[in-house]
């Protein structure tokens, strides 16, 4: 996740490069049952396929255990992959809904990020009442670069297990909003507004952080 794509919620975007050919090796191999090929699944989505289970399950234990069924269905319905859609996408909707399984049996209930938790404070008469000082300029300063990703990291743990999911699928691994919706379940427009709100909601955490920053080093100077 980069702090670029938080800085500027409404125009951060992803460069986009359709995986199909890429994988066309890599599904012919699983498809042909060679005996090199699910290590070479392992190695060109575990990381992916695990940083997804995680953002659905927060729990290591069980990302591990999704990643392992979900890639166990994959060797096992790769003949059921007729290229109609990004074999990148199809493995991606198997490890969610391995997740969301797990979720399910661990009777978990997930929520939407609200506006009022991502929108600044206003008051009655429309204005707003909250700190709104410019701190993106600063995330160069190798000084509170640190303490940034901490709070970064943090945030995104906080979010709601559906927006960390299509906030991690959109940053950081560049799927498109179309290939996101399917992979979720929900519809593009629904994918923009919950990518969009998940950054305006880290954004949000890491002005706060920056004010934290700022009144801490004010208060050493001032000793």
């Amino acid at each position: 996740m980069s702090l670029e794509a938080v800085l500027e919620p409404e125009t951060s975007t992803v460069a986009h490069v359709p995986r199909a050919d890429r994988d066309r090796g890599l599904v012919v191999a699983l498809q042909q049952h060679e005996s090199t090929a699910a290590e070479w699944l392992v190695a060109t989505y575990g990381e992916r396929a695990y940083r997804l289970a995680m953002s659905i399950t927060g729990n290591e234990q069980d990302a591990e255990e999704v990643v392992q069924d979900a890639f166990w269905s994959v060797v096992r319905k790769i003949d059921t992959f007729k290229g109609e859609s990004a074999f990148g996408s199809w493995l991606y909707r198997i490890v969610a809904n391995a997740a969301y399984q797990k979720l399910r049996g661990r009777r978990s209930r997930d929520r939407d990020l609200s506006l009022d938790e991502v929108r600044p404070p206003f008051d009655a008469r429309g204005r707003h009442v909250g700190p709104m000082a410019d701190w993106s300029a600063r995330v160069d300063d190798h000084s509170v670069q640190t303490e940034l990703r901490v709070a970064l990291t943090s945030a995104i743990n906080d979010l709601p297990s559906v927006a960390r999911t299509v906030l991690v699928l959109r940053d950081v691994d560049g799927l498109s909003n179309l290939e996101i919706a399917e992979v979720v379940g929900l519809s593009v427009p629904t994918v923009k507004a919950r990518v969009h709100r998940a950054r305006l909601f880290l954004r949000k955490r890491l002005g706060d952080a920056m004010t934290t920053l700022d009144a801490t080093a004010a208060l050493s100077y001032g000793s």
